[in-house]
């Protein structure tokens, strides 16, 4: 039977039951309720330059039996994986890099799978041939999928996509019963380095960690207002629109981990971190006050509080940030796969990424030396 691939103007057009039976249930970011609430609350569409494309193929009933979560980009930004040289190379040589197709879960550099076809991993190639199908018939530069699932990369490899790694930081859980068990593990003046900054960052606030009802409308005013301080400071503009905030609260509250601390019972601080089946997400932070180590506190050190406290596997805090490090986040390889649809730009860019990943792989054997954890 020959297999039809579709185009769809928006995940909300797919149902959710469909929709999440191909995603599965063990990552936030590429739910049906995560990838619906930024188009409608705006994050997406519009004028952000995230078109919402998705692309089904369907089986024989009609229902859907595969998917891609799928975006046509008008720029860069919110992708965590920079490409900007490569466009503006191309636009030199006198090509249109823009428009290009982003297989992504938009803003959000956490790992996850691309190729959402639970129970059908022989539609993983047509997935991708209909992506480049997409890129080739629309005269698109190329088609990026990011932050993949290891498990999933030797299908993009198989379709011949080219492959790109970089380093997050991330903690792993080996078994910690408690946050002094994972302490023990780490050499004495990183120990004592930990419980000071701990302490430093307590002094004077209350720190609460929420989840579900416990999230009031209320908590998110102020962590909208921290959220937008950073996101000015970083990005220029923050990328999510604050009724996001409150669809994330009504649709997503029991997959949330609000950390906020209180000086007088006022949030001045918070950070929000996402719960998948087996891995906390760090995602968005922002304070009102210049505090100390605060930032450690409520971003790494909580996260891993609550990480051993639910029994989950590790603790992704988010892209870049070397200052992990010191902080028992361990250096871990994330990648990305790439379809160039002209052959020569497609040689330039294979013959990069040869050198990139030798400089990527060394880096992180340099950073593994520096981890706080006891040798031998």
């Amino acid at each position: 039977m020959s297999l039809v691939a579709r185009v769809e103007h928006a995940v909300g057009a797919v149902p959710a039951d469909d929709w999440d039976r191909l995603a599965g249930a063990d990552n936030p970011f590429v739910s049906h309720a995560f990838l619906t609430l930024l188009e409608e609350s705006g994050s997406v569409g519009g004028r952000s330059g995230w078109t919402p494309l998705p692309l089904l193929i369907d089986d024989a009933d009609g229902r859907p039996a595969a998917a891609l979560p799928a975006y046509l980009k008008q720029h860069s930004q919110g992708e965590y994986v920079f490409d900007h040289a490569w466009a503006d190379a191309w636009q030199r040589a006198g090509g249109e890099y823009y428009p290009k197709l982003q297989i992504a879960a938009p803003f959000t550099p956490a790992t996850g799978p691309r190729l959402l076809c639970e129970g059908r991993p022989d539609l993983a190639l047509p997935l991708l041939r209909a992506a480049e199908a997409v890129v080739d018939q629309n005269g698109l530069s190329s088609a990026h999928a990011t932050f993949i699932a290891p498990a999933q990369l030797p299908l993009f490899e198989e379709a011949g996509w080219l492959l790109r790694s970089d380093l997050q930081f991330h903690w792993e859980n080996r078994g910690y019963a408690t946050f002094d068990d994972f302490l023990a593990v780490l050499s004495s003046a990183k120990r004592k380095n930990l419980r000071k900054e701990r302490a430093a960052a307590q002094a004077g606030v209350e720190i609460v960690a929420l989840t579900g009802d416990a999230i009031t409308p209320a908590h998110w005013d102020a962590f909208w207002v921290f959220y937008q301080d950073t996101g000015a400071r970083k990005w220029g503009r923050p990328y999510l629109t604050r009724a996001a905030f409150d669809l994330i609260g009504q649709r997503m509250a029991d997959k949330v981990l609000l950390v906020l601390a209180l000086h007088e019972g006022e949030p001045v601080a918070g950070a929000l971190n996402f719960i998948g089946r087996d891995t906390l997400y760090g995602r968005y932070w922002g304070a009102v006050v210049d505090k100390p180590f605060l930032h450690f506190e409520l971003c790494y050190y909580q996260a891993i509080d609550a990480a051993i406290a639910l029994g989950l596997s590790r603790v992704e805090a988010g892209a870049q940030g070397q200052h992990k490090l010191a902080r028992g986040y361990e250096p871990v390889q994330t990648w990305s796969a790439h379809y160039i649809a002209d052959r020569g730009f497609r040689a330039a860019v294979a013959d990069f990424l040869v050198r990139e990943r030798e400089g990527i792989e060394q880096g992180q054997l340099e950073l593994a030396g520096h981890t706080p954890y006891r040798k031998g």
